[in-house]
């Protein structure tokens, strides 16, 4: 049986221009080498599969070509390059940190830094995870690394930047690699896909891209693993299936039904995609992307952030078409709280089905806030359900309910128990209406009247203004003025337009009116604050005080 290399080492770039997704990075180490501007320290930090140690290897290789080609790349024929393909170079030395981080092994590559190269050259140094080196390894390589040799050059590659001492960093040439562009990765997958005669679906390509976060490395061991699945032809499907990814479609199906409160679709197909085995939490991150994504395609301009296929991403322009921003932001509030409390709820598929529903009621022609007061909300019964069970679980906070709607009374009884917000604040609600006669009504009809508002005012939790209206007892006076004595005016006064107009409907009079009467001041003076007050007043009232402290030569401190 041939003898399997898996497609990170066999396809793994062997010159600069053949490193994927680090432009900026290879065409300095190139103008460097062609006009000899070599660092005898270079530090390569990133992370994971972004080719740090391959560009290191190409590096080393470069220098020390005999016959460079015109864009400056090894030219593969010299006796040093053939050395270096064949792993039998003297002049490349590779280190594994993670594995000679003493002091000894640092000790014994310096010892073979004073030895020139018998060919070429350049002597090069590779030494790979150099974070893992103990502090006193650094020490130890620090002179060698400031003034080595001319001949010497020491590459140093890292995933762990701050874990290198300061005095590291200042000796060496740093370069910072990035992730690998999604677009960067899909095209080295369908070039590698073209070279081993696979059939690959541009959409997989894309799906394995977003899923190897930034790393080539992990992308290449991923298509191996879904080419050993599927065989030689790479599907979009087998690429959910093998790596359970939930597919796009559910996402842009549930952003519809939600957009039109479709609440039994959203709450079946969350069922069905519990039912495949994915979980609630992932899927409630991965709609918060999707309607990331959405709020994105709003314009133009950044449409370019949206890291998918050509194919999708037309897709997400059709919906995001359809789907105003506000909408958008509310969603994702929504969603970002059901995310942030997933972990502490005790039932996270209801808590989850709550934010669907919560999702629901946002576009809802119900929940609108110019609805009228005589208006059938069409989506209350869902936000009753949100409302009720809130309580039992820990889920995000609903939207802000509608004006409650104004009951409609008895014949016997001319108002409810509760008054909308627009009649408290609304000075013109308390103006009488026109057809209300001007009937007479006796002392007892007025307290009557009276009780019943303060009943209204203790079902509003207005404990201390149902209180003083039920402490002090109204007198009716000539022409229907009502006085009613309180001790502080500006307690009612807020309340005086809203119970002027309950008297005037509940007695059917409307020239009532309604004055507020302070009594007089009982306290002729204000207490005493300071020491000497307190002594003149106690002095008032025993005298013998005033010749104890003469007796005694003591002091107020006036």
């Amino acid at each position: 049986m041939d003898n399997f290399i898996v497609s990170a080492r066999k396809y793994r770039p062997a010159t600069f221009d053949t490193v994927v997704g680090q432009t900026s990075i290879t065409t300095t180490l190139k103008n460097a080498i062609k006009n000899k501007h070599l660092a005898q320290a270079f530090l390569f930090c990133g992370p994971r599969g972004v080719g740090k140690t391959t560009c290191a290897r190409i590096l080393a290789k470069t220098i020390n070509c005999e016959n460079l080609s015109g864009n400056t790349e090894a030219c593969n024929k010299c006796e040093s390059c053939q050395s270096f393909n064949a792993s039998h170079s003297l002049n490349i030395y590779e280190l594994d940190a993670a594995s000679h981080n003493s002091v000894d092994d640092i000790r014994s590559l310096v010892e073979q830094v004073r030895f020139a190269p018998h060919q070429g050259k350049y002597k090069i140094y590779i030494i790979d995870e150099v974070h893992m080196l103990s502090a006193s390894a650094f020490n130890a390589f620090l002179k060698t690394l400031e003034e080595p040799p001319s001949y010497a050059i020491f590459i140093l590659a890292t995933t762990e930047k701050h874990k290198i001492i300061p005095t590291i960093l200042s000796r060496c040439q740093i370069f910072d690699f990035n992730r690998i562009g999604v677009e960067d990765i899909a095209g080295h997958l369908a070039f590698v896909a073209s070279k081993e005669n696979i059939e690959a679906e541009p959409d997989a390509l894309h799906i394995i891209a977003q899923k190897a976060d930034g790393a080539l490395r992990d992308a290449l061991s991923i298509f191996d693993q879904i080419v050993s699945f599927g065989g030689n032809r790479l599907t979009y499907k087998a690429v959910l299936e093998n790596l359970n990814i939930l597919d796009y479609d559910y996402y842009f199906k549930v952003t519809e039904d939600v957009f039109n409160s479709n609440v039994s679709s959203v709450l079946l197909t969350f069922d069905e995609i519990l039912n495949n085995g994915f979980d609630g939490h992932n899927f409630i991150n991965g709609l918060a992307s999707h309607l990331r994504d959405l709020l994105v395609c709003q314009d133009a301009v950044t449409l370019k952030l949206i890291e998918t296929s050509p194919s999708v991403r037309e897709k997400y322009k059709q919906q995001a078409a359809a789907c105003p921003g506000p909408f958008l932001l509310a969603a994702l509030d929504i969603l970002n709280k059901c995310d942030v409390q997933y972990k502490s709820a005790k039932n996270q598929r209801l808590h989850v089905e709550l934010a669907l529903l919560m999702l629901c009621t946002i576009n809802a022609p119900g929940l609108k806030q110019n609805t009228t007061a005589g208006s059938v909300q069409k989506a209350a019964p869902a936000a009753a359900v949100v409302h009720s069970s809130s309580s039992s679980s820990s889920s995000p906070s609903p939207p802000p309910s509608p004006s409650p709607v104004k009951a409609a009374a008895p014949k016997t009884v001319s108002i409810s128990l509760s008054r909308p917000e627009a009649e408290k604040n609304n000075p013109e609600a308390a103006k009488p209406a026109e057809n209300i006669p001007d009937k007479k009504f006796s002392a007892e009809e007025l307290h009557t009247a009276w009780k019943a508002y303060a009943q209204i005012l203790l079902g509003e939790n207005k404990t201390v203004l149902h209180s003083i209206m039920e402490s002090n007892i109204p007198e009716l006076k000539e022409n229907f003025l009502i006085h009613f004595t309180a001790e502080s005016k500006s307690l009612l006064q807020g309340e005086k337009a809203s119970l002027l107009d309950f008297l005037r409907k509940r007695l059917s009079n409307k020239v009532i009116q309604l004055e507020i009467i302070t009594p007089p001041s009982t306290q002729s003076e204000p207490p005493p604050y300071t020491t000497s007050e307190i002594f003149k007043k106690m002095a008032e009232k025993n005298p013998n005080i005033n010749d104890l402290r003469n007796q005694l030569g003591l002091e107020i401190d006036f």
